[in-house]
């Protein structure tokens, strides 16, 4: 009986520290669970992120190549459009000059240097140019404004010979006497076609003014003159240094 006693109390002990060890296992295995859980959720999120920063990265990349393509092909299509209009120009500049070479000699005027104003080209560019006929080669070249012809202002050159019309004349001019006038140191000019004869009592001349920058300002458009060949002051200085070099008068030609 005693023995029975006994092992009644050791059954229900061994019971209990079943019940409790099961309990324990279910206790570690559901931290170890939550455990890992928190451990693998960052680096899912890590991941997640890391590629969306992939995905984001080769969209820009993209975008660069084509912005790049893109200005590849403008540069290749500017490159093919400079020869020709250079050419056209060229030779335009060939015939104006070999004009200009026979009337010097036959005019007793200065065979080594001439002046040109080509107002084909916009006004933001180069378009004055200092030519040494014997080499046959641009020595300088600047920008130069067109008459505004009394109007606010003209971004592309009209012409006229008519007094007080505030136009640039298109022709050959005889640049004439160093003078000092409104606009400081100036060039007088003798129209010598009859498209620019009243260029004299127009008060055509060249001068500097500080509305014309030294570099080319193109595809902005320049300020206009009241008819004038309106230069730089630094570039109005080389003209006038060309001008004291020559024995004789120089031909201006302002062609279109």
């Amino acid at each position: 009986m005693k023995k029975k006693i006994i092992a009644i109390p050791v059954i229900a002990a061994f019971v209990v520290f079943l019940i409790s060890y099961t309990a324990m296992e279910k206790s570690s295995a559901i931290e170890l669970a939550v455990t890992k859980e928190i451990k693998e959720k960052p680096l899912a999120v890590k991941s997640k992120t890391k590629k969306k920063k992939t995905t984001i990265k080769t969209k820009t990349n993209t975008k660069q190549v084509n912005s790049q393509k893109e200005e590849d092909d403008e540069a290749e299509a500017e490159a093919e459009a400079k020869p020709a209009i250079a050419n056209e120009n060229s030779t335009i500049m060939n015939v104006v000059t070999n004009k200009i070479d026979v009337y010097a000699h036959q005019n007793n005027m200065s065979t080594e240097y001439c002046f040109l104003v080509d107002m084909s080209l916009p006004s933001g560019k180069n378009r004055f140019f200092i030519y040494d006929l014997n080499k046959r080669s641009i020595i300088y070249s600047g920008l130069v404004a067109h008459g505004s012809c009394n109007e606010e202002f003209l971004s592309k050159p009209r012409f006229s010979n008519k007094a007080k019309t505030g136009c640039s004349s298109l022709g050959k001019y005889k640049v004439g006497e160093f003078y000092r006038g409104n606009y400081g140191k100036s060039y007088r000019l003798h129209g010598l076609d009859d498209c620019n004869s009243n260029a004299f009592k127009r008060a055509v001349v060249i001068h500097g003014f500080d509305c014309v920058p030294d570099r080319e300002i193109y595809p902005r458009v320049l300020c206009n003159s009241l008819g004038c060949v309106m230069v730089s002051y630094n570039f109005f200085n080389k003209i006038s240094a060309i001008i004291k070099k020559t024995d004789k008068p120089i031909v201006l030609w302002v062609y279109q």
